[in-house]
């Protein structure tokens, strides 16, 4: 712009703003004709030019000028770590020891990784690479010195915990996502849930020898959705074992039995007076330590998690008095109706607590939850990076853990007693996707 344009445009503002002496003297100054302060469609003004100036200044904001690439663009130490996808913290057998038995700490990264570290000292032991095809996504100790671990492509493999791989299995053709073990003296039960709609169920004998194998399932159970959690327990008639199921897209926690049949033995609904066709999806459930009729349920609720605590309502053995068999013999349209609505009571008192945690996450989040061992309370997992514990009693949140990058997710959770010498501590094991693998302890008190 030149120096006579820019002074038409003084003119034209001093002439729109009527300082008519001003102007005159502006005029005589700067040797313009007479009628430069007129002003037609169209013609450049002083509150235009500031427009354009406050458009210009707000598209900055928005766009990408590269010139301060030097102190925000990639550094030389970029992160390498792979996203931490499931601990644990397993008892295995003391090499050096007998009888006597040691904590492991066992996880598993994004890069096929499994790492086991000794505790409480916290040292890597071994970081075993490529027992699969895809990464790891669930771990279980099987008689405390081999360990069984399935991946995202379906595999089922057991290995010593030096990495040596003795079987390997694929009954599933997706993400096989828990598994679920249970030893007694007469039999081992395995049982894996797959985002294929299956949960195998198989029975493991493992001999004297050092080279253990993988057996067929002797049961396997078709869901119309992916399953999301599986626990098992004791009838508490009998001790005969339980396995429950939770699936995607139902509120219910199913019940089946464990033997070559696995068939149903009956339903609790966890919203009985929910008049929504799909109000959340029990996706992490854990049994509490110190009380085999409660279970915790995390579940997929937004934009807060919901925890429930719930007492278990297990059906009979033999099938005929499921959960919803409590219809009189005369079965009329009133009966059932009454029927139905005393189910939905009882399922309802069962329900002890029914409380939102403010952990947020969204329809993709993975929930999980640990209790504490002496059963007073549960910890959950959360998108913001923070680790809540939730009072078991009363449902209030007690305690707030920071130690994630905020706003990262806390992917997998796991809790126990951890002994050093005579001194046995509660510890709180956390991993995240800032690529974070925590060890939360009490303070030691002085």
């Amino acid at each position: 712009m030149s120096p006579s344009e820019a002074a038409i445009i003084v003119a034209r503002f001093l002439k729109a703003n009527s300082y008519d002496e001003t102007l005159d003297a502006f005029i005589r100054e700067a040797g313009l004709p007479p009628s430069a302060g007129s002003t037609n469609k169209g013609d450049l003004t002083i509150e235009k030019i500031l427009e354009e100036k406050r458009t210009f200044d707000m598209s900055l904001q928005f766009e990408r000028l590269g010139t301060d690439d030097g102190a925000h663009g990639w550094s030389q130490h970029g992160p390498t770590r792979s996203n931490i996808l499931h601990i644990s913290l397993p008892l295995v057998a003391n090499t050096t020891a007998g009888d006597a038995s040691e904590p492991l700490l066992v996880a598993t990264t994004a890069d096929r990784r499994l790492n086991v570290h000794d505790l409480p000292a916290c040292t890597l032991r071994d970081s075993l690479l490529a027992m699969h095809d895809s990464p790891v996504l669930s771990t279980a100790v099987l008689k405390q010195k081999h360990l069984l671990t399935a991946s995202m492509s379906g595999q089922l493999a057991i290995s010593n915990l030096q990495g040596e791989v003795f079987d390997k299995r694929r009954d599933h053709t997706k993400y096989v996502v828990q598994i679920a073990i249970h030893e007694s003296e007469n039999a081992t039960w395995l049982a894996t849930a797959g985002w294929d709609g299956k949960v195998h169920l198989y029975r493991i004998d493992v001999p004297g020898t050092d080279s253990p194998k993988l057996p067929p399932p002797v049961a396997s159970i078709s869901l119309p959705t992916n399953p999301e959690a599986l626990q098992f327990i004791k009838h508490p008639d009998n001790d005969s074992l339980v396995l429950i199921v939770t699936r995607r897209d139902s509120t219910h926690l199913f019940y089946y039995s464990v033997d070559n049949e696995a068939h149903l033995l009956g339903k609790q609904n966890l919203a009985p007076h929910s008049n929504a066709w799909i109000a959340f999806t029990p996706s992490a459930i854990a049994l509490c330590p110190t009380d085999s009729t409660l279970i915790a349920v995390a579940t997929s609720a937004i934009p807060h998690m919901k925890l429930l605590v719930v007492r278990l309502m297990v059906p009979s053995l033999d099938g005929d008095a499921s959960l919803a068999s409590i219809v009189p013999a005369e079965e009329t349209q009133a009966s059932q109706a009454r029927a139905a609505l005393a189910l939905q009571d009882r399922e309802a008192a069962a329900i002890l607590i029914h409380c939102t945690t403010m952990a947020p996450q969204t329809a993709y989040s993975t929930p999980a939850l640990a209790w504490r061992p002496d059963g007073t309370g549960i910890w959950v997992n959360s998108d913001d990076g923070a680790i809540r514990g939730i009072e078991a009693k009363t449902g209030k949140i007690i305690a707030t853990l920071k130690g994630h990058e905020p706003g990262s997710k806390v992917r997998c959770l796991s809790a126990g007693w951890v002994s050093s010498g005579d001194e046995k501590q509660e510890w709180l094991i956390s991993g995240g996707f800032d690529h974070k693998l925590i060890a939360w302890k009490p303070e030691s008190v002085e």
